[in-house]
């Protein structure tokens, strides 16, 4: 063998023995790569990728919150701002809450925005001489003042501005804004009035408030009667109770007329408020519809007619009947008889009131429209009818004899 050929065969060998050693060393590897990969969940990335992942996470953000974002913006434009305020101190001003609780002498400053505005406040407040409720207009707002407050200013104040163009003004819808104020007093645990008594209407047709006002809302009332003394459950169903208002009968009934009053206690401290006299009275559900009808539509004169009314409606309640006819001009009085009586009518008991007006020896006055107006606690109703009266049938002539 020459020497190259000596080398080219050792070249080989070397090749066959690099290329065993690293078939031996790669089992290894292969291990190492199957420990690696077992907890697939949690497979690492290289440094560069990684890298690359977190980047993107806070670049962007997740999925959750970029749906909730714009949700946001229009729930507060559907809320308008309120347009009252309340001077503090001088220079700093504070949203004036729902219900805000003052002391009885502190000064009350509340501006409303806008640049035609009214305000509504405690009617007392109103009728007060003594000059302590005080209002200005300025160019875009205007202020309300109270100074030297009692128990009795305590209230809702509220105050609205309205939207002029050329002279024509119209009520802004969300240019409103209203609060209810407590001015507490420990010596006055409800608003004070002048009437130690005042009578109250129970009606069935809607729920009956007895308004005994606190001056502060941390007062506990109760209600009571008078006689017999008790107190009244309140359920919140037949009866509820509210600190702005007072209560409220919801479900008026025959057995809560009489005398009652509101109790309040605050810090070691009972009162009674007004007593109220509540008045049953089982008001209809509608105005009375009556009909009207003459005994003829067609008379002689010198005979004798009526003309009735009549009305049907709920039990127990009163009707009241007048009357226009022509025989009023000259002072002709008629006759008239009134009857209430219980009837079944479509299956149902009604009350049938009437009005009977009787008209004896009827003249040519008596001629005319007649009308009546049937009248209950809801309103009145008027139904007419006409009556036509005709000459006297002319006496037959004697007969002539021969």
């Amino acid at each position: 063998m020459n020497s190259k050929a000596l080398a080219v065969l050792g070249c080989s060998l070397l090749l066959l023995i690099l290329a065993e050693c690293q078939e031996k060393e790669k089992p290894p590897k292969a291990t190492e790569k199957k420990v690696t990969k077992e907890p697939k969940p949690n497979k690492l990335k290289p440094p560069k990728a990684t890298g690359e992942k977190l980047h993107q996470a806070v670049a962007k953000p997740p999925k959750g919150k970029a749906r909730v974002k714009p949700t946001a913006p229009p729930r507060q434009v559907h809320q308008p701002a309120s347009i009252l305020t309340r001077v503090v101190t001088r220079g700093q001003f504070q949203k004036v809450p729902d219900s805000l609780t003052l002391t009885a002498g502190d000064t009350l400053e509340l501006r409303c925005r806008g640049r035609s505005v009214r305000w509504r406040f405690p009617a007392y407040l109103e009728d007060e001489e003594e000059g302590r409720l005080r209002i200005k207009h300025f160019e875009r707002h205007s202020q309300l003042l109270v100074v030297n407050s009692r128990a009795a200013d305590t209230g809702e104040y509220s105050c609205w501005s309205f939207q002029c163009r050329d002279s024509e003004c119209q009520d802004g819808e969300d240019r409103t804004g209203k609060a209810f104020i407590f001015f507490t007093d420990p010596q006055e645990l409800f608003v004070p009035t002048e009437d130690y008594y005042e009578v109250v209407q129970l009606r069935t047709n809607h729920p009956t408030l007895l308004p005994c006002q606190v001056t502060s809302p941390l007062a506990k009332v109760t209600l009571h009667r008078e006689f017999p003394p008790e107190e009244v459950a309140v359920d919140g169903i037949d009866i509820s109770y509210d600190v702005k208002r007072g209560f409220v009968i919801h479900r008026p009934r025959p057995s809560y007329a009489g005398s009652l009053f509101c109790m309040a206690s605050l810090a070691g401290v009972r009162q009674i408020s007004t007593k109220y006299m509540l008045i049953y009275i089982n008001y209809p559900s509608s105005v009375p519809k009556p009909t009207v009808s003459a005994s003829a539509t067609t008379v002689r004169a010198g005979e004798n007619f009526n003309v009735t009314c009549t009305v049907f409606g709920e039990p127990e309640v009163a009707v009241d009947f007048t009357w226009e006819y022509p025989g009023q001009q000259i002072g002709r009085p008629p006759y008239s008889r009134e009857r209430a009586d219980l009837a079944r009518r479509g299956g149902q008991v009604q009350q049938e009131s009437e009005s009977i007006l009787y008209i004896d020896e009827a003249r040519a006055i008596d001629e005319g429209l007649y009308t009546c107006s049937a009248m209950n606690l809801q309103g009145t109703t008027t139904v007419s009818t006409r009556v036509q009266v005709l000459p006297a049938t002319p006496a037959p002539r004697a007969a002539r004899s021969g």
